[in-house]
Parts: structure tokens; sequence; C-alpha cells
């Protein structure tokens, strides 16, 4: 087992469950597909998710096995729901990987998100192996997510290795120089993987609404910008450690009292160094921020992005995330892209394909880079059949 990955060191994978003919297993997978609601019914807009566990499931079913999919949609609140029925995806499933079942909505029973050992004993029985492939929902401690390995021979599937594999790596041999972008609106739910980052990362580029409590520690104006007072002391912190922290210097504003958006949008739009205006509000940073951030994207070793840099939905307010998607998928070094907005900015700027990695988490990539370790990997490195670290 050495000669894995740091990351994957204790880690049960596919080839730990130990021979599959004729054997159950359950897989937790995110089916969490987004579904469009038209004249015909239910349809899947974007089946990524499905396809993504594919190979997983593939090799179970190669192997012999009996495969039983369990997977969560959207947020019914423990109560059964017809608008998050996974139906619609058990149809697909069948399409793609014949048959492979698929059990309804975990999120139906408040016992998942409560992590109730109830749900944990009627989800395992009758299995022989649990898989868990679902990265997405890997930082929650529900039922489907932490309590099989308890109780079965456990494994991380294909999808869950690959992240934990490169997210790993950029926390244990990242090529340099390391480069991370750092962006979105609010700061509070950044400072920690930031701290995180600051330890490993040779640069941080910072930009989003994230970076106005920034600008505010180095006594900037900011307007009417995004501001969280109280965090600025932690900005301060971050601004004095070991890495390089490069912020905006010129951002583009708009007018106060003024709309932004996808749909009504509205007031002037300015671009300005140095200070910002009382009420004028900063969405976007400026063009000559957004080239200094390239130069440092185009000499990395190895880059990491998570966040938009400015209200990209509003064309007014994308440039600067369309540079610095531009400049990633344009650098030489190894590029991963963490999931949410920043992969659907990606995928809207039609550059999937130049990404070298593209997270399927958002709140789970965050939560690994800032903590190096998960609640689904702590299981499933204490599943009866893991191998030593």
């Amino acid at each position: 087992m050495s000669a894995r990955p740091a990351a994957l060191r204790g880690l049960p994978l596919l080839q730990d469950l130990g021979p599959l003919e004729g054997r159950r297993v359950l897989v937790r997978t995110d089916f969490n597909v987004p579904i469009d609601e038209t004249a015909g019914g239910r349809v899947i807009a974007d089946d990524l998710r499905i396809r993504a566990t594919l190979p997983t499931l593939q090799w179970l079913l190669d192997q012999g096995a009996t495969v039983v999919c369990c997977s969560h949609m959207d947020r019914p609140k423990g109560k059964v729901d017809p608008r998050f029925s996974l139906d619609i995806v058990a149809k697909r499933v069948a399409e793609l990987a014949p048959g492979v079942e698929v059990m309804e909505n975990l999120r139906f029973d408040p016992r998942e998100e409560a992590n109730d050992p109830s749900l944990t004993a009627e989800l395992v029985a009758g299995f022989d192996a649990y898989v868990n492939d679902a990265f997405g929902v890997s930082h929650r401690s529900h039922a489907s997510v932490v309590g099989p390995p308890r109780f079965l021979p456990s494994a991380a599937g294909r999808l869950l290795e690959r992240e934990v594999e490169v997210l790993g790596g950029l926390l244990h041999e990242p090529a340099r120089p390391f480069v991370a972008i750092v962006g979105g609106a609010k700061v509070a739910d950044k400072l920690g993987v930031m701290a995180a980052l600051a330890a490993k990362a040779d640069t941080i580029i910072v930009g989003g609404g994230m970076a106005f409590t920034f600008l505010a520690a180095q006594g900037r104006g900011v307007g009417g910008s995004l501001l969280d007072a109280t965090r600025i002391a932690e900005c301060c912190a971050l601004l004095e450690g070991p890495a390089q922290i490069l912020l905006p210097t010129d951002v583009i504003a708009l007018s106060p009292g003024s709309s932004f958006g996808c749909e009504q949008t509205s007031g002037e739009v300015r671009t300005f160094e140095g200070d910002l205006p009382d009420g004028w509000m900063g969405l976007d940073v400026g063009p000559v921020s957004a080239e200094r951030f390239a130069d440092a994207i185009a000499r990395a070793g190895t880059v990491l992005w998570n966040g938009p840099m400015g209200v990209f939905e509003d064309e007014r307010f994308a440039a600067g995330t369309r540079r610095i998607g531009e400049a990633v998928a344009a650098t030489k070094g190894a590029s991963v892209v963490g999931g949410g907005d920043s992969a659907r900015a990606v995928e809207e700027l039609g550059i999937a394909d130049a990404i070298d990695f593209l997270s399927t988490g958002g709140g789970a990539s965050l939560e690994f880079l800032e903590f190096g370790d998960l609640p689904a990997l702590d299981a499933l490195r204490n599943a009866p059949n893991a191998p030593e670290a």
C-alpha cells in the first residue's frame, strides 16, 4: 500500500473488496442532477453526475455483483415530494448501466440527514459490501455516507478515489509555483480554506465580493461593495502570512441604487483604481488586475481555481471571470477547478476540455482542502477491510 499516493493511504478502494461474484453491493452516488420541468414532464437537464459514476458501476457489474444505488436529490426536508423523486434518474441509469437499480430519494426520510443508526441498519440489510462514489456529499455526516462502513466491507469508488487523489496532491505534493485562485461572494465561507492554502500555495489570487473585505483590511475605500467588517482582522492576518496574496487594484463598479444580475439590470458602470466612491458597488475585477492575475497563472506549475471573479451571470461583470478562465485553460501547469460556481463558469465559458481536473464537489472540495479529510473518508478508513495506512 506504500505505493499509493499519500492522500489515498489507508483508504479502501474497489480492489480491496475481495470477490464480488453473486454479492449485493450498495453504492452511495450523487445523482442530484438538475431537472427541468417541461410540458411533457420532468427532464434531466444534465446527466454528468450520472455518467461520472459509470466507471464504478460498470466495474462492479463486471465483477458479477448485483448493484443498487442510493442517492439524494435536492432538499425535500424529510418529506416525500414528487418534484424530487429519483424515478427519472432510475430510468436514465437503466439506459446507461442496464441492471443497476436506484432507490428512492434518501432525503425523503428525515433520518438520513439526522444520521440515524436505524436508517443505516435498514440500508445495509441484505447487502454484502458498500461503495461510496459520492464525493459531493462526503463532507456530510449523513446515515448513508458515514454509517455503512461500520457494518460492511467498504470502498471508495473510482470517482471518489480520483477526487481524493487530485485534491490531496495539492496538499501534499503540488508542482510549483502553486497558484490558488479564490473568489465568490462571502469571505466567511473561504477564510478557512485560504488559511490552509496559505501554508501550501506560493500565491493566492483573491477576487469576487470577498476581495473587498481584504481591500478594506488594507485601508482601501470599498464604497457600497460587499463587506464583512467582522472578518477584517482575519484578512489582515492572512495578508501578513507566508503566501503572496494578490488583490485587485482596479475594480469594475456599479452606480448607487442600480440593479444587477441575470434579468433586471440598470445603472452606470465604471472602472476605478484605488478607492471606490461612496455607494458604488464593486462587482468585478478590473482589466489591469485581470491581466496581472493571468500573468501569475501563466507561470504556475499548479493552479487551483475556486470561485468567480465577479457577478459573471451579468455580462457587464463577466470579463474578469472570463479572463481568469482563459488563463487557467491556457496554463502549462496542472489545472484543477473546484465545484460550484467556478465549475459552472468553466462550462459556460466552454473550456472544460482544457481543464485537467474538474471537481464534482463544491463544499466537499473546500472542506477537504481546509482540513485534509472528510467524514466519509474517515468512515471508510475505519471499515473492516481498510488497508493499513
